[in-house]
This record gives structure tokens, C-alpha cells and sequence, in this order.
């Protein structure tokens, strides 16, 4: 099966199983939005929305955080993983949005990627869930999911983009990404598929009898 082949089957499956696919991160508007990406590094999003259900009835602007301050903000998110360069990062980004910004998330890849703690795949998240602009934010999941499916073999992150970009159209990679994030935890997991028994491993690859061990990104 070739590559334009795979990625329709891969595509079928998916809209069959996930033709609807909601941001599974809880936000308000779209600070909170990249404030719970950032806390969602090393982190599930199920904890991420335990901890933000708390504060963000009344924290939602970068000017909130900025008055919280860095060792208030570090009690808030204290029952999430790396909170102390968390905090920290969430402190100076939303400083920097209040100074440089208005105040406002800004709509560039460009200047979201100058923000502290903000890196492309976050970028990409806030592009594609928060201004609903084309992105393939590439995770963990994502990366081993691409090997494992022979769509690419990518020894980082930006080499997977590259390559699901010029396999998939642009107007499906934001639902993409959702729909193989929520695939990989269902059905394709790390540690229980090995590219073997699950319907896009046995539609991809019929006759594939060895465990595929991926590159970790």
C-alpha cells in the first residue's frame, strides 16, 4: 500500500471512529487555552482540567497572572508535573502579553513562538484549536504513530510535520491531529499494539508479523 493509499484508509478509519473532535482541553477564551498546553507538557490532559476548573472562574487573563505573581500562580498548579518552570513560564508570558501585546495572544506562529515556554507544537495547538488556522501540532503520540504506520521515519518531531504535511491536505491536518491523539490512546497504544493488532496497523500493514519498536522523538 502506498503512501496516498495508507493515508486515506488511515483517514476513513479515523472520521468513522472520531467524526467529531472536541479540544479535550477546558478553556475559557484563548489564554486559557495556551495556558493549559503549557501545563500539559508530561502531563494528561484529564489532570491539566482537574487543576484548571479551579482557577480559571476567576483567573483568564495574562493580567490575572501577572498580579498572582510566580509563587501564587506555583501554589495553584502545584498538583502539576515541572509546576515550578511552569509557573514560571506562565509569569513571564502573560508579563510579556500585557507589555508587548495588549494583553492579547498574538496570531502569528512568529510571535506566539517568542513567548516564554511557548515552543511550535504549542503554537501550533493554540493556531489550530484557537484561531481554527491549518496546523500539525506533532506530540509524542503523534511521532511514534507516524513511524509505526509507515508515514514517516522522522528522528524528531520536525521531520514527522514535514512529512504528514505533505501526505495529508491542509484542511484536515487540525482535525487530524485531534482524531490520531485520541487513536493512539484507544486503540494504538505504545506499549500494547506494537503496530500489530489495531485496525489502522492491520489495514496498513496485512501481512506485518514483528513488533515495530519506534524512535522516541
Amino acid at each position: 500500500m502506498n503512501e496516498k493509499d495508507k493515508a486515506k484508509t488511515i483517514v476513513t478509519i479515523l472520521n468513522k471512529i472520531y467524526p467529531t473532535t472536541p479540544i479535550p482541553l477546558k478553556h475559557k477564551n484563548i489564554f486559557t487555552l495556551l495556558v493549559s498546553v503549557l501545563l500539559s507538557a508530561q502531563c494528561t490532559d484529564v489532570n491539566v482540567n482537574k487543576v484548571t476548573k479551579f482557577i480559571y472562574p476567576k483567573y483568564n487573563k495574562p493580567e490575572h497572572f501577572v498580579k498572582l505573581g510566580r509563587k501564587k500562580i506555583e501554589t495553584l498548579i502545584k498538583k502539576i508535573g515541572i509546576f515550578r518552570i511552569k509557573a514560571k513560564n506562565i509569569y513571564l508570558m502573560s508579563k510579556q502579553l500585557v507589555e508587548k501585546h495588549n494583553g492579547k495572544v498574538p496570531k502569528t506562529f512568529e510571535e506566539l513562538e517568542k513567548l516564554p515556554g511557548v515552543g511550535h507544537k504549542t503554537a501550533s495547538v493554540v493556531m489550530s484549536q484557537g484561531f481554527g488556522y491549518p496546523a500539525f501540532a506533532i506530540d509524542t503520540h503523534i511521532h511514534r504513530l507516524a513511524q509505526r504506520w509507515g508515514l514517516s521515519n522522522g528522528k524528531n518531531v520536525v521531520q514527522t510535520e514535514k512529512d504528514l504535511k505533505k501526505i495529508f491536505p491542509k484542511k484536515k491536518w487540525s482535525k487530524l491531529h485531534l482524531q490520531i491523539i485520541f487513536y493512539g490512546r484507544e486503540y494504538c497504544k505504545a506499549r500494547e499494539c506494537y503496530g500489530l493488532t489495531c485496525k489502522i496497523c492491520s489495514s496498513c500493514y496485512p501481512s506485518r508479523k514483528k513488533p515495530i519498536i519506534t524512535k522516541k522523538a
